[in-house]
């Protein structure tokens, strides 16, 4: 199970890579009428599905979990609830690339925390170390650190034109 455990934590990343670095065929594709940042969370959330039964496979649970655990767990989560509170689903969901108008947020954790979500993200990760291998937490790890690379460059000549 291994290998297909690995294959299934990274399998958004090329996805993500793709609407990021070519929004027009992704907005294309959704047609008129579709929203492009609503279906790309609802594929999201079909690969994070995906993700998690990964990770299951390869978990062996015990109770309780290290005090580690809680801290990096809640404020991890903290900052993803958080991200998606002040952007919303647009605005989490590569609205911008599409050529949506998302407003700058400054309130925390933006301007405190580079890429909060992902940050928060990978903490989450960290905290399951004593349940889940290092190598699969590694990996889902170098997946978000990739997409915090690709998604550092943005240039508003590359943005999607929205269909009317």
């Amino acid at each position: 199970m291994g290998i297909l455990a690995g294959i299934g934590m990274l399998v958004p990343f090329p996805f993500y890579y793709l609407l990021w670095t070519y929004p027009q065929s992704w907005v294309d594709l959704c047609g008129k009428g579709r929203d492009p940042s609503k279906v790309m969370a609802l594929v999201s959330h079909f690969f994070k599905l995906v993700q998690f039964i990964s990770l299951f496979s390869v978990s062996s649970f015990s109770w309780p979990p290290p005090l580690y655990f809680w801290p990096l767990f809640v404020f991890g989560q903290f900052l993803n609830f958080r991200v998606y509170q002040l952007l919303g689903e647009s605005g989490t969901y590569y609205g911008v690339r599409f050529g949506k108008n998302i407003p700058w947020v400054t309130e925390f954790p933006f301007g405190f925390i580079r890429d909060p979500q992902y940050v928060g993200s990978i903490m989450s990760l960290v905290a399951c170390l004593s349940w889940v291998p290092f190598q699969y937490i590694l990996l889902w790890s170098l997946g978000y650190l990739f997409m915090m690379h690709v998604e550092s460059t943005e240039s508003p000549a590359t943005r999607a034109e929205p269909l009317s």
